[in-house]
């Protein structure tokens, strides 16, 4: 198997006049969970089905597990699994006999498939609901019984369209235990999501908007080259003295988290802290003003612009 799980040059899609990818080059390496992360619009969904082979990119090339895509994209699917945002097993089947349908549609049969499927429910918790039908598992469960789906043939890559948009916090924490343990055993994992968490979790990641991808690397080295400062500020006013730090030409965005805000000052500004008070002299010379770690929702609003 080649180093990499999957390699793009300029990968483009278009749908009309909108340019949903655009000029996208990735280098994925195998064994490892690589996240996109971006608001609704952003182009993962897109990224994903071309990255399976179920959409023609307009422009640019595709390598998934060495073979070229869309071009080998049927010899590509025995060996890849793909889990969709929303629940697309049958509702009126139950959790076994989806797995039975699964695993035939895959080409297990017989004794392999039995075995497998044993595996499968032991090791995602759904052996005492077997015999119950999917449409009434709870988010949780069918979410469990999507992974399981999607991966009963021991696919070489996983990939994961916002898997957990619909399940609580537990839930999304076991969730992502069980991708840990299946790129343990030796599974690529690509995954979309709009969760800051979750992001953090992947060993590489890129964060898209519009179509274009804004930044790339590990979740520590996106944090570690984030071109501005982070100050949280406690006083009071809080929602009168974000409008005012705003204003500044060198203040890229402040959030309120509870009684302090976080405020992103452009890195080229020495000594922030100093230069807030002195912006501001009226508002912050009895606050309290602390230099912070920067968060990967930081980098996120630096490299795509937004405001909080």
């Amino acid at each position: 198997m080649s180093a990499l799980a999957i390699e793009t040059h300029q990968l483009t899609r278009r749908f009309g006049e909108l340019v949903a990818v655009n000029r996208l080059d990735l280098a994925i390496p195998t064994g490892t969970i690589y996240g996109f992360l971006g608001p609704n619009g952003s182009g993962k969904s897109t990224c994903l089905r071309m990255l399976t082979g179920l959409l023609l990119p307009s422009d640019g090339r595709v390598t998934v597990l060495g073979l070229p895509v869309p071009k080998q994209a049927e010899a590509l699917r025995r060996r890849v699994g793909y889990m969709t945002q929303r629940f697309s097993l049958y509702e009126d089947l139950s959790v076994r006999e989806n797995l039975a349908f699964v695993a035939r549609v895959q080409g297990l049969g017989g004794r392999q498939a039995r075995q497998r499927i044993h595996e499968l429910l032991t090791a995602h918790d759904l052996t005492a609901l077997s015999g119950q039908l999917a449409g009434s598992l709870s988010g949780g469960q069918r979410q469990r019984l999507a992974l399981a789906a999607a991966v009963v043939h021991r696919p070489d890559l996983l990939f994961l369209d916002e898997p957990t948009s619909a399940v609580d916090p537990e839930n999304r924490r076991d969730f992502w235990e069980k991708l840990f343990d299946l790129c343990d055993s030796g599974t690529s994992i690509v995954v979309s999501t709009h969760y800051m968490d979750e992001a953090e979790r992947c060993h590489g990641l890129a964060i898209l908007e519009n179509g274009i991808k804004r930044a790339d690397g590990s979740p520590e080295q996106l944090m570690n080259n984030l071109g501005a400062t982070v100050v949280e500020v406690l006083t009071s006013d809080l929602r009168e003295l974000k409008r005012a730090l705003l204003a500044l030409p060198g203040v890229q965005s402040a959030a309120q988290l509870g009684l302090r805000l976080r405020v992103l000052v452009d890195g080229r500004i020495e000594q922030p802290v100093n230069w807030l008070r002195e912006q501001l002299p009226a508002r912050l010379s009895e606050a309290e003003l602390i230099l912070v770690r920067p968060s990967l929702e930081d980098v996120f609003v630096s490299c795509t612009g937004g405001h909080s």
